[in-house]
């Protein structure tokens, strides 16, 4: 989590900050083999060198990009949670509950399909 202490503490709006850094810590906790790492400025998980999940925010949102194949996977609950979302990711809007219900499904599923990638990228 250390690694991601410099990002967390650009956010200006300190509710934005507090709420980033609760749901990283949180990923840390729940999937401990997964490698924390800062790419392109945005925090990001790997496992076993391969891409998993990669967030950015926005004066409107945290933009949560697990690549297309779980958006397309997990597109109806994503609705049900009342998040919009892209080809390659979906909003959670500051203001929003973040479903760490439907963000650990998404992690699981990446890890388990990417299980014999030996890319970064799908």
């Amino acid at each position: 989590m250390d690694l991601f202490t410099d990002y967390i503490q650009e956010i200006d709006n300190t509710e934005y900050r507090e709420k980033m850094k609760r749901m990283l810590f949180w990923i840390s906790r729940e999937f401990p083999s997964l490698e924390p790492v800062i790419k392109w400025k945005q925090p990001m998980f790997t496992h076993h060198g391969t891409y998993i999940i990669g967030f950015s925010i926005s004066k409107q949102h945290i933009a949560v990009a697990p690549e297309q194949d779980a958006i397309i996977h997990f597109g109806e609950e994503i609705k049900k949670s009342d998040y919009t979302s892209t080809e390659n990711l979906f909003r959670i809007k500051w203001n929003q509950v973040i479903d760490y219900e439907l963000l650990k499904k998404v992690i699981e599923y990446n890890i388990s399909q990417k299980a014999s990638c030996n890319s970064f990228w799908r």
